[in-house]
């Protein structure tokens, strides 16, 4: 039997960042069963260390895999780079407030991993994911198809649950996105938002709810403010994005061309030209492979722009 080298080196992956994000995404990764190798980078390379350890001990119980804390070298063959690596949201601060310092951040970590890699997928987590995205792209030099975010993966998630929670049924049954900013100005898409085939508000309708402005009023606020509510609660949200980080990685593991609400570079889609943000896109092996265009209805466009143009404000601020 040949062995595939190209198919071993699919199978490499690594984490930028060992904070809460950072850990959770690796110990996920590693119940997956995905990759036969991970490497874990952050500038304390003794957290690194730890946490390396830690999640090894649970290796008789999961599938084979080398499990180590590495430095920026140890980039040059992972197929999939994600990056957690930033400050933490904290209690009371937006994800546009971390702006700054995480820029800063970034422009000492993606010249470092485009030194040792410029092949890789690079996925990127850190907040504001949008504004950091965009970042990448210009400071990595990679083409921008290899870099994107984990976006409203975790948002459309959370809508998807929250929706399958009102209405007693399967969340998995549920097709429904949120877009734009991955943080306050993000989209509820109601209007292509469907169940087993029916449009949600028939379908609403059909669990017997038909008040509909004011519950969608009332679950788009709940998705908005999940995230805050989780930490004033616990200081930190991390076990959702890990395995909206899980999912994503499958989808570009397995080549699966899963339609996915990822954050990446618009060139006109819905009218937003030149800033990263969440829209759905086929996402395989090579990364992101083509934005799928999302019908809008007027308010929900009027809503996307206007996330655009306060993405775009920021964006005009920063030194790229």
């Amino acid at each position: 039997m040949v062995i595939d080298l190209k198919d071993l080196y699919y199978r490499k992956i690594a984490v930028v960042g060992c904070g809460f994000v950072g850990s959770a995404t690796a110990f996920s990764l590693m119940q997956s069963g995905m990759f036969s190798e991970m490497v874990l980078i952050d500038i304390d390379k003794n957290k690194a260390e730890g946490e390396a350890l830690d999640i090894a001990h649970g290796l008789p119980f999961a599938k084979p895999m080398k499990i180590y804390a590495g430095d920026y070298k140890d980039l040059e063959d992972a197929y999939i780079i994600v990056v957690t690596a930033g400050a933490a949201q904290k209690p009371g601060e937006t994800r546009l407030d971390l702006v700054n310092k995480n820029v800063a951040i970034f422009k000492t970590i993606i010249p470092e991993i485009a030194k040792y890699n410029k092949d890789a997928i690079m996925l990127i987590v850190s907040n504001p994911v949008d504004i950091l995205t965009y970042a990448a792209i210009k400071l990595s030099g990679y083409p921008e198809n290899r870099v994107f975010g984990s976006g409203t993966v975790l948002d459309s998630a959370r809508f998807r649950y929250l929706l399958g929670e009102h209405l007693k049924i399967d969340p998995r049954s549920v097709h429904a996105y949120i877009v734009g900013e991955h943080g306050d100005s993000e989209i509820a898409v109601w209007s292509s938002a469907t169940i087993g085939g029916m449009p949600i508000h028939k379908f609403c309708e059909l669990r017997g709810f038909f008040e509909h402005r004011e519950i969608s009023a009332r679950i788009a606020e709940n998705v908005r403010n999940s995230a805050y509510e989780i930490i004033e609660k616990k200081h930190a949200t991390y076990y959702g994005i890990a395995m909206s980080v899980r999912r994503i990685c499958e989808a570009i593991s397995n080549d699966e061309k899963s339609i996915l609400p990822v954050s990446s570079l618009q060139h006109g889609n819905n009218g937003v030209d030149g800033l990263s943000l969440s829209m759905p896109a086929i996402v395989g092996k090579y990364g992101v492979e083509t934005q799928v265009p999302l019908t809008l209805d007027e308010e929900e466009l009027e809503n996307l722009h206007a996330s655009a143009s306060e993405l775009q404000k920021i964006i005009d601020q920063l030194d790229l």
